[in-house]
């Protein structure tokens, strides 16, 4: 096999390529390279390292051992170098066709999105908003495995190799259909939970803030439902005596849109705020620094919802 100090690293281009295709043709694609010089350098690698590395098959090629082997190491670094080349690069939002991976809460796409993308196609038109789902169980492994580049959601303190941005302070409303008993006169703790709830969690938990301040004072509700998806919720309510308390600026959005009604919550719920996270590396990033920037406006630029009665935990 090759010493590394001999070996053409122009070569592992290649083999990512087609590592990460399984095709000779769409590896060529997309390196922009033919077909016929694609194939002279796995040649020229195969000679290398002693390794057929691909065989061929129906549709493709299927990879060997020491391909599989290598698959890994040789992604890793080969991202690992286009990440540093891009924190040095000049960033010019308006001619970059850049890919940004972002992982958000669904709570923070529905609220922060829409405007960030309205701003995306003014600033960056060639740029793309990739987003995935995070929460409190996956945002570091997503950070780690460089499948995102920040996070956005109510998150727990990071290790100390992230770094740590808050937004948007919130408070919470009760939502409910119309004609609901609720909707009416005097809504205080004790009717609250005489009604069943509907609780959003995408992780499956069974416990949200309402909960947390519930137990504070002796008293629990009654769950009628657990929802992974917000895009359930306007109907579920529509269609049941469940209520549900959320976030003060979703609760009022889904009322306007779907002809719910949304009032105060009576339990005094400690504040919620977004937290925005991301590896200490992206720091000097000018891409990234551009595009916190701009969650930080879209943050601002979010309407304020008046939080009640809610009481102010220490960070906000």
């Amino acid at each position: 096999m090759a010493d590394l100090a001999t070996l053409d690293l122009n070569l592992l281009r290649v083999f990512d390529a087609v590592a990460r295709e399984r095709h000779v043709t769409r590896a060529a694609q997309r390196l922009n390279l033919s077909q016929p010089a694609v194939s002279n350098a796995l040649a020229r690698l195969r000679a290398a390292l002693n390794d057929e590395l691909f065989l061929r098959r129906p549709g493709g090629v299927e990879p060997t051992e020491l391909a599989l082997a290598l698959a890994g190491p040789v992604a890793e670094v080969l991202d690992r170098l286009k990440e540093t080349f891009a924190v040095h690069a000049p960033f010019d939002p308006a001619t970059s066709d850049r890919v940004f991976q972002v992982a958000l809460s669904e709570y923070a796409e529905a609220v922060l999105a829409p405007t960030l993308l309205e701003h995306m196609g003014r600033e960056a038109p060639g740029c793309l908003l990739a987003i995935r789902h995070a929460d409190r169980t996956n945002w570091q492994s997503l950070l780690e495995r460089g499948e995102a580049e920040l996070a956005i959601g109510v998150l727990p303190e990071p290790p100390a190799i992230y770094t740590r941005v808050r937004l948007l302070p919130e408070g919470f409303r009760t939502l409910m259909r119309p004609g609901h008993p609720l909707a009416t006169g005097v809504l205080d703790e004790d009717r609250l939970i005489t009604f069943p709830h509907l609780l959003h969690s995408p992780n499956g938990s069974r416990d949200g803030a309402l909960d947390v301040a519930l137990a504070a004072r002796g008293k629990r509700r009654r769950l009628g439902a657990v929802v992974a998806h917000l895009s359930a919720v306007p109907d579920i309510l529509a269609r049941t005596d469940m209520v549900m308390t959320l976030s003060a600026r979703l609760a009022r959005r889904m009322a306007e849109a779907h002809g719910l009604v949304v009032r105060e919550s009576p339990v005094a719920i400690r504040h919620t705020r977004l937290s925005m996270i991301f590896h200490r590396r992206f720091e000097s990033d000018s891409g990234h620094a551009w595009l916190r920037r701009l969650m930080l406006a879209v943050a601002r630029e979010v309407p304020a919802v008046e939080a009640g009665n809610a009481p102010r935990g220490p960070d906000d």
